[in-house]
């Protein structure tokens, strides 16, 4: 489940409406955002399967005229740690001149008789801001089949802050347009901090 919107009120609506510890997470949420006011944001819950377990998260994604906030809230089963079930929230508040990337991938059917405006069956929204790079590392080697030298490492680094997936099928197309609006607010927003 996914909500977006524009007012502070709207958010916590938007809490509550995931049934998600709201009380937890919008305290938290809210904490966060301290007074400035919300430009956009999107709640998203996922259900995941550990082995036996059904686990359950949420992510909340907050746009402010300074900042991007991203909380995050999973349940965890008893454990050596802890006699009962809890829950682990937390948030990061990032200045926007820090985003370096806003990456908004689309998977479309029908590619050849794709219509602009049509929605993408799934989106994958990628956000970096130099928090987590991902290093993918491979041996290099030369044009010659026949060479045995050690030609060293090649490979690339990427900005995998937080990759946030939601599909039609298995969040609804309100959620991918939801998806889809909030990552447009904050690519503007980022643009708009490099003038």
């Amino acid at each position: 489940m996914a909500k977006t919107g524009t007012t502070t009120q709207g958010l916590r609506a938007a809490i509550e409406r995931s049934g998600y510890y709201p009380a937890l997470v919008a305290e938290a949420v809210e904490a966060a955002v301290g007074g400035e006011r919300v430009l956009s944001y999107l709640v998203h819950q996922e259900t995941t399967f550990d082995s036996n377990e059904v686990r359950r998260h949420v992510t909340v994604l907050v746009l402010t005229g300074t900042r991007f906030i991203v909380s995050h809230t999973d349940e965890q089963a008893a454990d050596g740690t802890s006699p009962s079930p809890y829950a682990t929230t937390s948030t990061e508040s990032v200045k926007l001149d820090r985003i370096s990337s806003v990456v908004l991938s689309r998977v479309v059917a029908n590619p050849e008789s794709y219509t602009p405006g049509t929605l993408p069956r799934e989106v994958v929204l990628t956000i970096g801001w130099g928090a987590v790079n991902r290093l993918d590392l491979e041996p290099a080697a030369c044009g010659d089949p026949n060479c045995e030298a050690d030609h060293g490492y090649t490979g690339s680094s990427t900005a995998d802050d937080l990759s946030l997936r939601v599909s039609e099928a298995g969040d609804g197309p309100d959620t991918v347009r939801q998806t889809l609006a909030f990552a447009q607010a904050l690519s503007e927003a980022t643009t708009d901090t490099a003038r």
